[in-house]
């Protein structure tokens, strides 16, 4: 009985995710669609303008608002979903613009997107806030004015109780509709936009191949760099220590007959050198995948980073849902080189850490007041970071003036 019960959960879970993230995505699909709405119109300005030649002037406006949307709108799906690859930049001139392909497919998911779209994403918002109003009018009917609508589409009034639980059984088919036809609604509002918004089979992609090959590249040596980390860390620290527990045990085992006193001192030795490789062994097991990070979350092990800094340090973390290990893992590292590096080079007297999860993206900030000029080639450990950063297809930004302050931004992409 257990087994039915428990996949009857994980399918209610599984439901109840898809239509949260589908309503997450119609929503945010409404914020481009007014965008697209109003470029739109600007657009139906400009072409009945166009004879008395104002609309030739709002052409290039057009245009360049018209790519900007759509390279908006590729970034949001991008983060929610499989990556839209976006073609070369099209023209903002006019002649070059009718001719040009990009723009003929970014002006079709306009129309669409300004349309359909618009009225999906505003289902999206409306449906969930009828589901909640309509379902949990039976708990507060009795407040309602006398004669006012009772229902979140305006009709009918409740003056009795069958009235108030009818209400409710119209806000549990708000929520039917939103489960059942929630996510199909997100492909919906989503598609134009993934089939003209993707580069066509005109656009050269060797730039993206390229850029995939590095990465692919940079994740490799990442891992290989780590590797030869780990072995030096093995064999320099804690096999040395073993070595020498080995040695010492062996000499008081000699010794405990003819002099117990010396055989004493050699076993403490012992016991010191095997507590030293143990603290190594944890802390080359804590380089690989820090622990904490499973005990107490992405934030939690942040603000133990910055309680342990030389410098004073403040945590700011919104991250509402885990991200995958080894992006959890690679955010832990890149933030404890970064600290480290503030204590030792900088000079500075505070630093912040700030970290976002938002559309599938992760984004770390960490800032200091300290004297700036940081270097990549320094031997600051910051080549290191960016191939770490690199093998997740992430991206990293520095800037440290001579002087300061010194800003270090990077992304990763959340994928779990």
């Amino acid at each position: 009985m257990t087994v039915p019960i428990t996949s009857v959960r994980q399918s209610a879970l599984r439901t109840l995710s898809a239509a949260g993230a589908a309503t997450g995505q119609l929503v945010g699909g409404l914020g481009t669609a007014t965008l697209a709405l109003g470029v739109l119109v600007l657009l139906a300005v400009a072409a009945v303008t166009a004879p008395a030649g104002v609309g030739l002037l709002l052409a290039p406006v057009v245009l360049r608002a018209l790519h900007a949307l759509a390279r908006r709108e590729r970034e949001r799906l991008s983060s929610r979903g499989p990556e839209i690859i976006p073609p070369d930049p099209p023209p903002t001139r006019l002649r070059p613009a009718l001719a040009d392909a990009t723009t003929r497919r970014e002006l079709r998911w306009l129309a669409r997107h300004a349309t359909l779209g618009l009225l999906l994403g505003l289902l999206g918002l409306l449906l969930p806030v009828s589901a909640v109003r309509d379902t949990t009018f039976p708990l507060w009917w009795r407040l309602v004015p006398e004669g006012v609508t009772s229902t979140s589409i305006g009709i009918g009034t409740a003056e009795a109780w069958p009235d108030a639980v009818a209400v409710g059984l119209l806000g549990l088919g708000w929520t039917a509709i939103l489960l059942g036809l929630g996510p199909g609604m997100a492909r919906l509002q989503a598609g134009p936009a993934r089939r003209l918004l993707a580069a066509g089979p005109e656009t050269d992609l060797s730039l993206r191949v390229a850029e995939l090959t590095a990465t692919r590249a940079a994740a490799l040596d990442a891992h290989a760099t780590e590797l030869r980390r780990i072995e030096r860390s093995l064999h320099d620290g804690a096999q040395n220590r073993l070595v020498s527990v080995t040695v010492l045990l062996g000499a008081a085992r000699r010794m405990a007959a003819r002099d117990p006193a010396g055989a004493d001192e050699l076993l403490e030795r012992a016991q010191s050198a095997a507590e030293q490789a143990l603290a190594e062994l944890r802390a080359v097991a804590r380089g690989i995948l820090p622990p904490v990070l499973a005990d107490r979350g992405l934030a939690g092990a942040l603000s133990g980073l910055a309680a342990d800094c030389g410098v004073p340090c403040r945590v700011a973390a919104d991250v509402p849902e885990r991200c995958a290990a080894s992006v959890e893992a690679t955010a832990y590292l890149v933030v404890a080189e970064a600290l480290t590096n503030i204590a030792k080079h900088s000079g500075a007297g505070r630093a912040t850490v700030t970290v976002r999860a938002r559309g599938g993206r992760l984004r770390l900030v960490i800032e200091d007041d300290g004297r700036g000029g940081a270097d990549e080639g320094g031997g600051s450990g910051l080549t290191g970071i960016r191939r770490r950063v690199a093998a997740h297809d992430g991206t990293l930004r520095l800037d440290s003036p001579p002087g300061g302050p010194t800003t270090l931004e990077v992304d990763l992409p959340c994928g779990r």
